[in-house]
């Protein structure tokens, strides 16, 4: 969440998402803005947890969520919208199912679209968590029966979603990012297992670029740096992002832990921890084998965490 929306590595201890004085910083919902779009983020739960609802509204979204109990704060000049109990078919402790918050998004898209309103819409599933439960007959595999299911119901829901889009008047001038946040049994983990943030992104739908499987190794900052390059949009920011398109990127990944950071460029894996401590490795694609480090690898981990953090700390991420 933070990488993809700040564009910076994620920052050591807490995600900004859940520290205080991160309201109006400059995110990507700010070029969207600029751009004359109006920022949606949708989650199917109370959007208390995590603290999303908070950093969502003090950054330029408006809300979507079932809107049980909490309210944002006085000092957020946001609206928020609660998805009501007969616009949901099935939900369990995370929340509503995938295919209904995409019901959700696609009505209120059918909204903005009927008032010329140009939307970016944020949207946080959560169907492929344990329980792992789904309404019965949406796939050939039993709700709660394991991963396998949830995962194969993720599908299902992202098919049927881009089916009833693609039926929209507003679908030809509608770009659509499916991004993961991390593969099975890596979060709440202290250490880094490499393996475990290889995930899947999809830029879809821009006709005027041509189909493409990108083998560089990328990261989650510079899925809406390239896309804004896509659409040669121009605009000043301190992302950390870049367009992986372009001739000067340089091929690297960036992996965070509650307390570990991580740095992969190819083969070569550098990790932070804590008490200063650093170690560098070789990646065989299963396993990680310890190697003498490279001071200027050390320098370049580093700079990139230490200056995010820094530009934070200091205020120097907010919106101008």
């Amino acid at each position: 969440m933070e990488a993809v929306t700040l564009s910076i590595p994620p920052t050591p201890g807490n995600s900004i998402a859940k520290r205080v004085d991160n309201q109006n910083l400059y995110t990507i919902s700010c070029v969207f803005k600029d751009k004359g779009y109006q920022n949606l983020f949708f989650y199917g739960d109370d959007g208390y947890f995590d603290n999303m609802n908070a950093f969502f509204g003090v950054n330029n979204f408006d809300i979507y969520d079932r809107g049980r109990g909490s309210i944002l704060s006085d000092k957020i000049n946001t609206k928020r919208y609660t998805i009501k109990d007969d616009e949901v078919t099935f939900e369990n402790t995370w929340g509503i199912a995938d295919d209904d918050i995409y019901r959700k998004v696609l009505k209120v898209a059918d909204e903005k679209y009927s008032t010329k309103q140009p939307f970016f819409a944020s949207v946080m599933t959560t169907s492929n968590h344990k329980p792992y439960t789904y309404e019965a007959g949406k796939i050939d595999i039993p709700s709660g029966s394991g991963r396998q299911g949830a995962v194969k119901y993720a599908d299902f829901a992202i098919g049927d979603f881009l089916q009833k889009a693609k039926q929209k008047p507003w679908f030809h001038n509608t770009v659509f990012i499916f991004i993961a946040d991390h593969c099975a049994s890596s979060a709440a983990k202290d250490a880094i297992d490499v393996k475990n943030h290889h995930i899947a992104a999809f830029i879809y739908n821009l006709p005027s670029h041509v189909n493409q499987n990108v083998t560089q190794e990328v990261s989650q900052i510079d899925i809406f740096p390239t896309l804004f390059s896509m659409l040669n949009w121009t605009y000043v920011s301190q992302f950390y992002g870049k367009d992986v398109f372009d001739k000067t990127y340089q091929p690297r990944s960036f992996v965070g832990t509650y307390i570990k950071l991580g740095m992969k460029k190819g083969q070569d894996v550098f990790i932070l921890s804590d008490q200063k401590k650093g170690n560098q490795y070789i990646w065989n694609h299963k396993d990680l084998e310890e190697v003498k480090i490279n001071p200027n690898f050390k320098k370049s981990i580093i700079s990139n965490y230490q200056t995010a953090d820094y530009l934070f700390s200091n205020h120097l991420l907010n919106e101008k």
